[in-house]
C-alpha cells in the first residue's frame, strides 16, 4: 500500500523550479544541448491509484443502502455508510475495495465491494505538468501510452511567445533528467516524428522565445 503524503507534490514543485531556473540561466539555446526525450517511454505496468478529487463509486453487493458515490477528500480520505475515514488515495480501486470489505464485514456478512473511479485525476506524484508558454498551463491525469501530443492538446497549444523547440522534458522517474522535446516542429509543423511518450511525473516546460 502507497501512502500519500506531500512529498510527492513538492518534489514535483522542484524539479519544475530547478529546470526553469536552469533554462533561464543557460540561455535560449540550452535546450539544444540537451538529448532528445526517447519516443517510447510506455510503463507497461502502471497501475492507477486512486487520488485527491477523484469520484468513486463504492457498490456494496446486496446492500444498496451501503453503497454510495463519494468524492475523495483533499486529505485523501472518503467516508461511506458504516466505514468513516478510510485512506483511498494512493491505493488501487481493488486495494480500497478490500478494505472497505474488512471494516463492514464486523457487521455483515461476507461483504463483496467494488470499486469504480470515474473523474480521475490520480495521484499527484503521477499526473504530467505542462508549464511556461502553453496556453493553459495544467496538471493532467497519467494514461496508458500517454504522448506528449496528448499532453498538448489538454494544454491548448502553445503561445505566440513560446520556443516550442527549447522546451525541455523533466523525467521525475529518472531522479529528474532532463531531455529536449521539438514542440514547434510537433504543434506548427506537424512532424509526427517529434511526438513520444510520457511517463508518470513527467514534468513539461515551455520557455519564452528571445526572438
Amino acid at each position: 500500500m502507497t501512502r500519500i503524503t506531500p512529498h510527492g507534490r513538492r518534489r514535483a514543485t522542484q524539479l519544475a523550479a530547478a529546470a526553469l531556473a536552469g533554462l533561464v540561466l543557460a540561455g535560449c539555446g540550452s535546450a539544444s544541448r540537451l538529448p532528445l526525450a526517447p519516443a517510447e517511454a510506455a510503463v507497461s505496468d502502471h497501475r492507477y491509484r486512486i487520488g485527491p478529487l477523484d469520484q468513486l463509486n463504492i457498490i456494496v453487493w446486496r446492500n444498496a443502502e451501503l453503497s454510495a458515490t463519494v468524492t475523495v477528500r483533499p486529505d485523501g480520505r472518503i467516508s461511506v455508510p458504516l466505514v468513516e475515514d478510510v485512506l483511498a488515495a494512493g491505493r488501487s480501486p481493488a486495494e480500497l475495495a478490500r478494505e472497505v470489505e474488512q471494516t463492514l464485514a464486523r457487521v455483515i456478512r461476507d461483504p463483496s465491494v467494488t470499486v469504480i473511479v470515474s473523474g480521475f485525476q490520480g495521484v499527484y506524484a503521477d499526473q504530467i505538468r505542462i508549464v511556461g508558454e502553453a496556453a493553459r498551463p495544467q496538471s493532467v491525469p497519467y494514461r496508458q501510452n500517454m504522448t506528449i501530443l496528448d499532453v498538448m492538446i489538454q494544454a491548448g497549444g502553445l503561445t505566440d511567445f513560446a520556443d516550442g523547440n527549447g522546451a525541455v522534458l523533466v523525467r521525475g522517474a529518472e531522479g529528474g533528467r532532463q531531455y529536449g522535446v521539438r514542440l514547434k516542429d510537433l504543434l506548427k509543423r506537424g512532424d509526427i516524428s517529434a511526438n513520444v511518450q510520457v511517463r508518470p511525473g513527467d514534468i513539461i516546460i515551455v520557455p519564452q522565445s528571445w526572438f
